[in-house]
């Protein structure tokens, strides 16, 4: 839909950016042999490699798959085994394509720039574009070619042959960066047209149930705060006597020093029968213990 069409456009923006401020303070090619080609890699492959994984670690949908999957209540409530994994296809290639939104523009952004590919590759130019001395042996013009990413090391007299390795290394880095686009936009275009193909839905149909499961999601999480919200309330009351936010209080609960203590802690999600579970130790302690104590009144000055 369209939030969707916004959300990448927003990632790619903030991924060129990011990567043009990168580029800028953290680039400086080694030109070493043996150094160039593993610094070059690392930076188009490292930060494409952390914003997929933060591609799905920020989708819900990630999170939605994977939690819970080794309950046994979901081994029982299992649907056909054939469907499930449709099913799970299904979201994966989904969560996938929103991941590869920043790696894919990170890699293609880098490659039309042609800095990191210029010094990963500069030392393994064919000899035809190096064209000086037939007797300078392999490792040598290695050495030489290595350093042609830095225009301050490069001899004067081989100074038309590095402007001549760069515009190739360049060319290549480019073109490479416009056909992985051009390869990107083809398979999310097919895709689009072969998910509508098969889709059971007609076209107005789908609008309708995409807006329907938007709303859903809405009203879901405001119901989910506010039930919750409510529930809590309950066992805060319990615990001091008064609901908060509530004017002119009559009395408070004094809580005791093992009540404290019994709330107080870390805890993991407790399962107290077959359908339910203690949400925290403040919970567990409401649904426990009785409601006396220790009461104060509270005078209208107060």
């Amino acid at each position: 839909g369209k939030e969707v069409v916004a959300a990448n456009t927003i990632i790619a923006i903030l991924t060129i950016g990011g990567q043009q401020l990168f580029s800028f303070f953290t680039f400086s090619c080694p030109c070493h042999v043996g150094q160039n080609l593993i610094y070059g890699l690392a930076f188009l492959g490292v930060p494409a490699l952390i914003l997929l994984v933060v591609g799905y670690a920020l989708n819900n949908q990630t999170w939605r798959l994977v939690t819970g999957k080794r309950s046994p209540l979901e081994e029982k409530t299992t649907p056909n085994r054939l469907l499930q994994c449709k099913l799970i296809c299904f979201v994966l290639c989904s969560i996938t394509g929103r991941a590869l939104v920043a790696p894919v523009t990170w890699l293609a952004v880098t490659l039309i720039n042609g800095s990191y590919y210029v010094c990963a590759m500069s030392e393994y130019v064919s000899v035809y574009y190096y064209g000086a001395n037939p007797n300078v042996t392999a490792s040598e013009r290695r050495r030489m070619l290595a350093v042609f990413p830095c225009s301050q090391l490069v001899p004067p007299e081989l100074s038309r042959v590095r402007d001549e390795v760069i515009l190739l290394l360049r060319y290549q880095s480019q073109v490479a960066g416009w056909l992985l686009i051009a390869v990107v936009v083809i398979t999310v275009f097919l895709s689009y047209c072969l998910a509508s193909c098969f889709s059971p839905l007609s076209f107005l149909h789908f609008r309708y149930w995409s807006s329907y499961v938007h709303n859903e999601q809405e009203l879901f999480d405001e119901a989910t705060d506010q039930h919750s919200r409510l529930y809590a309330m309950q066992h805060v009351k319990k615990f001091f006597g008064f609901v908060p936010g509530t004017e002119n209080v009559k009395e408070i609960r004094i809580p005791s020093l093992r009540e404290w203590q019994a709330i107080s802690g870390l805890a993991f999600l407790k399962r107290v029968d077959k359908e339910h579970y203690d949400y925290s130790l403040l919970h567990d302690w409401a649904l426990k213990e009785p409601a006396n104590g220790k009461y104060l009144k509270t005078g209208e000055d107060t």
